[in-house]
């Protein structure tokens, strides 16, 4: 690689960067938020239980699974230039547990008290919205108005 080749991958590795930053806050966010509220599932199942009528059974699996998601969400947000396949893969996802929030209240899969179903569809708004954020943040990384 010649001198001028060098400088223009490093120019364009920090603009890839600078462009990467809301992306990266959105994930950084979500990972905080997730991986919060799954240790309060996993290590509060008890008192979390008896507050929304829930099993604590069911929150200790919720909470090690919102965890890990934390987790590897983090490491993700860590990356100078998010992956974007990856950070596709955390939007469906985010996507996914909106949407399978709501349908385990409409259907019946759970059966919270009056504070469960109000805190099951206002997580589910929460992380649509991280979904939201990083979808905007993903296009302004690779330059998409749509997608």
């Amino acid at each position: 690689m010649t001198t001028y080749q060098t400088s223009a991958a490093h120019r364009t590795a920090g603009a890839d960067s600078s462009a990467a930053k809301p992306l990266r806050v959105f994930l950084t966010l979500d990972a905080v938020v997730t991986g919060g509220n799954g240790l309060i599932y996993l290590f509060g199942a008890g008192p979390v239980g008896d507050l929304l009528d829930l099993s604590t059974g069911f929150l200790r699996g919720i909470g090690a699974f919102l965890t890990v998601y934390g987790v590897l969400v983090a490491v993700l947000a860590s990356r100078p230039v998010p992956s974007a396949l990856a950070t596709k893969v955390v939007i469906e996802a985010n996507l996914l547990w909106a949407v399978a929030s709501v349908a385990a209240l409409a259907f019946g899969w759970i059966d919270p008290n009056t504070v469960g179903t109000v805190w099951t569809p206002l997580q589910a708004v929460v992380v649509a919205a991280f979904a939201f954020l990083q979808i905007s943040g993903l296009r302004k990384l690779t330059g998409r108005s749509s997608g």
